[in-house]
């Protein structure tokens, strides 16, 4: 387990230094002023203001913030930990409903077919326009202002554990559960004694998707309703700098993606905690 963490590593620095080698080629090879492809204008400018080096993104995370102010990483830090609890409570609550919904789908097929396609149209809605009702909805009940924020990270992360689970229900054995059936065991029985542990191995990696879900869903919510203090309104007040500071915008979307990270290990974190004493090939 620790040669594999190490490889694991391993390959992610090596990966980060590719995107950073492949960074620096653009710079040297990619047009200024941004080019075209069959009349198409995709290439991205490579000068200074758009594309800054990327030793000068690392040197921005030690300079202040603004004059008089902390430095820009211990900044970034304080925004990336405010967002990263509430994309953990969107998570829980995506896990709880998706959850939910997987086993009530799995209880009623009725309800499976009723309820699975509205599940997949959900997340075709665009997030920037749901903000806004969310947000007015949660302002009449009296929720906080962190707290849709978090509902909104939810409706992005129920979804991939919804399906995952409503599969991982339906992977138990045939003979499982004709042995279950033998016994005469109810359903529920069935269910906790058989059908959720036979879930996990499709649970946890659905909740790998979920994590980072929740973490875009926050961002974008905090962008779209103004929410301050989070990684996302960071972006915002660092983006109006672009031109003076080009670098600093840079250093909001590294502590984004870093952010996405952390919950993402912190999901494997725990697959390791559920599925360390489980056979091989019940995780399959």
């Amino acid at each position: 387990m620790i040669r594999q963490a190490a490889r694991r590593s391993a390959l992610f620095v090596v990966a980060l230094a590719a995107v950073a080698a492949t960074w620096e080629l653009y710079k040297v090879v990619g047009p200024e002023t941004g080019g075209e492809v069959f009349g198409w204008a995709i290439l991205p400018k490579s000068n200074d203001r758009v594309m800054p080096h990327t030793w000068e993104m690392i040197a921005e995370f030690f300079d202040p913030e603004t004059r008089g102010t902390p430095l820009v990483w211990q900044a970034v830090l304080g925004y990336a930990w405010f967002t990263f609890r509430l994309a953990l409570f969107g998570l829980f609550v995506g896990t709880v409903v998706g959850v939910g919904l997987a086993i009530l789908m799995a209880r009623f097929r009725v309800v499976e077919r009723g309820l699975l396609p509205y599940v997949i149209a959900s997340q075709t809605v665009p997030l920037i326009a749901l903000a806004p009702q969310i947000a007015t909805i949660a302002g009449n009940w009296g929720l906080p202002r962190w707290a849709w924020v978090s509902i909104l990270g939810a409706f992005l992360a129920f979804f991939p554990i919804s399906i995952a689970m409503l599969k991982g229900l339906s992977s138990a054995p045939a003979a499982s559960v004709e042995l279950m059936d033998s016994y005469a065991a109810s359903w529920w029985t069935t269910l906790v004694k058989l059908r959720l542990p036979a879930s996990m191995g499709y649970l946890v990696p659905g909740m790998k998707l979920a994590a980072t879900a929740s973490v875009i869903g926050v961002i974008v919510s905090e962008i779209s309703t103004g929410l301050a203090g989070g990684i996302g309104r960071a972006t915002l007040q660092y983006a109006a700098k672009a031109t003076s500071e080009p670098a600093q915008v840079y250093t909001a979307l590294i502590g984004a993606g870093a952010l996405g990270l952390l919950l993402y290990g912190f999901v494997v974190a725990m697959e390791f905690a559920l599925m360390r004493n489980r056979p091989q090939e019940a995780t399959g």
